[in-house]
């Protein structure tokens, strides 16, 4: 079925459940961004594959809202469908809450599933909707359309060892339950996939390019549950289960379990899903906060960090090989988006210890670099030549660490104009890096550094400066962030965040620089403590796409400084050619 048809169908189920309005949230039951194929609704019904976005469908009218990462890709992606684009961030567009209310009649109803939403979303809409006097009701209708969605996967389940991780997990459930004590819980249900493995030093591949596994946590003051496919577990991930004294529950018991708890202080994230507040909601009271293990997992031990400084020296002897080989053989074989990508995999997976992406890797070439998270087919993806700007953001998944980085080079002759705006990305990336901040300070706080090379040219990007990385766990990670919108987390020692400030001409090029930076203590003075960031990310930029003159001495410092420790860190494992080409590359400004 073409998204029109699928979208006609799922409109037939409304009208016999007397549904005016259904939401498709981009979500599975553990509210993750990147989703298992059977939980992937929105993509299905709508054909637009961000990661971030969610459809309402009424009898006649469908709209995607969607941040500003997408706003070039939804509408080609929407094309047919019937669904309008409302960009959401930008003046004039309406709250899809807000949008419902004035599209449906009193007395309306409004459905979902529960499943897929969030309670948080849950408590917005029905205080909303209520106030209108239109109901909320739990209505999975896309299962009556979509019934081929496939199976979930038998991917094996493996051990994170204490090698890597750094903490073992009877630490790390003690640590949780005196959290717990501080707050007089009960009983605590961790769902998030993540946070799932973190605690547990698990991993899986249930989803792709995440290392994580479908499961849920039950953690009280006597027992630690583990619900999941137990089929999955291999014989080590099973006896560090026992050594840890978690009882192994198999997946679909996780709502029956919950079912039968009663007289319990339940500490449970807003950001689970709605079936669980529903399954609890009978004599239980809830203490609705963020899961603890969240902020834990966001601060990297020494371990993890070392784990992290490994692999960057591997990523970035793949990233030149591989960048050596784009440069010296575009226009003179055959090539496009997509099989670049998979050149670049092959680079990285001759490296040690890599398991597989982080997430699909962004080759935009020329107007397509202006597509901010890019995907390239099989078929029909650009031809790439010796022509104009490709841009590069892609990212590994090791045994030790995460990596994620992007790099925007020249290919051919590019403009003046081009040249200007990649310096003044770079140096909106150099100034990030560079800055001291006091402890306390929120990411919010420093995101106007990256921008404000661009700003003070009247420009700027529709995207986040900076999100968390996990280790050996997903590129995409909380609660600190680096963007414009309010976050009230501070930015800690220990935790990893990209720096990744961009300028995007839609139709002509686009442009964005990153690295991946940690969190470390710099300096204790009569002012207090202050924190610094630690470059993580080890791979030169492209000279002839810098303007010298616009730089600071100190920024062209910081250049050359990096590409002295790109030099030291990787031209061992160079020779030839290629490390001629490289010593160059990495030669001072």
């Amino acid at each position: 079925m073409t998204s029109k048809e699928k979208v006609a169908a799922l409109r037939i189920e409304m009208q016999k459940n007397k549904v005016d309005a259904f939401i498709i949230y981009s979500a599975d039951p553990h509210m993750s961004e990147y989703l298992t194929e059977q939980w992937q609704e929105r993509a299905w019904l709508s054909g637009f594959l961000g990661s971030a976005g969610f459809v309402v469908i009424t009898q006649d009218k469908a709209g995607l809202w969607t941040d500003g990462r997408y706003f070039t890709q939804a509408p080609v992606e929407l094309a047919g469908s019937g669904i309008d684009l409302y960009k959401e961030g930008v003046e004039g567009t309406p709250n899809y809450i807000d949008w419902i209310i004035s599209e449906i009649q009193e007395n309306g109803t409004v459905a979902v599933n529960a499943l897929a939403t969030s309670h948080a979303n849950w408590e917005q809409l029905s205080e909303k909707l209520n106030s209108k006097k239109i109901h909320l009701i739990d209505a999975p209708l896309l299962d009556q359309v979509w019934t081929d969605r496939g199976t979930p996967s038998k991917n094996p389940i493996f051990v994170h060892p204490i090698e890597r991780a750094g903490q073992s997990v009877n630490d790390k459930i003690a640590a949780i339950r005196d959290k717990m004590e501080v707050m007089e819980a009960t009983f605590h249900i961790i769902s998030s996939l993540d946070d799932v493995a973190w605690t547990l030093n698990l991993r899986g591949s249930d989803v792709q390019s995440n290392p994580v596994f479908l499961g849920y946590i039950i953690i009280t003051k006597n027992e630690v549950l583990l619900f999941t496919n137990l089929e999955k577990l291999d014989a080590d991930a099973r006896k560090q289960l026992d050594e840890s004294f978690v009882k192994m529950m198999p997946y679909e018991e996780f709502f029956n379990h919950l079912r039968t708890i009663k007289n319990q202080k339940i500490l449970v994230s807003p950001n689970s899903n709605q079936s669980i507040f529903e399954s609890l909601k009978e004599n239980n009271e809830f203490l609705k906060a963020a899961v603890p293990g969240n902020l834990m997992k966001a601060q990297k031990n020494d371990t993890e960090l070392e784990g992290f400084r490994k692999v960057m020296v591997r990523d970035g002897v793949a990233m030149v090989k591989f960048l050596y080989w784009l440069t010296q053989n575009a226009g003179k074989e055959p090539m496009n988006e997509y099989s670049i990508g998979v050149k670049l995999k092959e680079f990285r997976a001759a490296g040690e210890n890599f398991v597989g992406e982080s997430f699909g890797s962004i080759i935009g070439y020329k107007d397509n670099g202006a597509v901010i998270h890019y995907s390239a087919k099989p078929a029909g993806s650009n031809e790439v030549t010796n022509d104009a700007s490709i841009l590069v953001d892609s990212g590994g998944q090791y045994l030790e660490g995460t990596t994620d980085i992007t790099r925007t080079l020249p290919l051919g002759a590019v403009t003046e104009e081009f040249k200007l705006n990649s310096t003044l990305v770079l140096q909106g990336m150099i100034r990030l890096s560079m800055v001291k901040f006091p402890k306390g300070t929120k990411g919010v706080q420093l995101d106007a550094i990256a921008r404000l090379p661009l700003w003070s040219h009247g420009k700027d990007y529709n995207h986040g400066t900076g999100h968390g990385v996990g280790s050996f766990m997903n590129v995409h990670e909380g609660p600190q962030n680096i963007r414009k919108d309010m976050n009230p987390q501070d930015l800690l020692v220990g935790m990893v965040c990209s720096n990744e400030p961009g300028y995007y001409v839609e139709g002509e090029y686009g442009i964005r620089h990153e690295n991946l930076i940690a969190v470390k203590e710099a300096v204790t003075t009569s002012n207090g403590t202050f924190y610094e960031f630690e470059t993580l990310t080890i791979c030169p930029f492209f000279k002839e796409t810098i303007v010298k003159e616009i730089l600071s001495p100190e920024e062209i410092n910081w250049l050359n400084d990096y590409h002295a420790i790109c030099k030291e860190k990787i031209s061992p494992y160079l020779e030839g050619e290629i490390k001629d080409w490289f010593l160059n590359l990495v030669s001072p400004l």
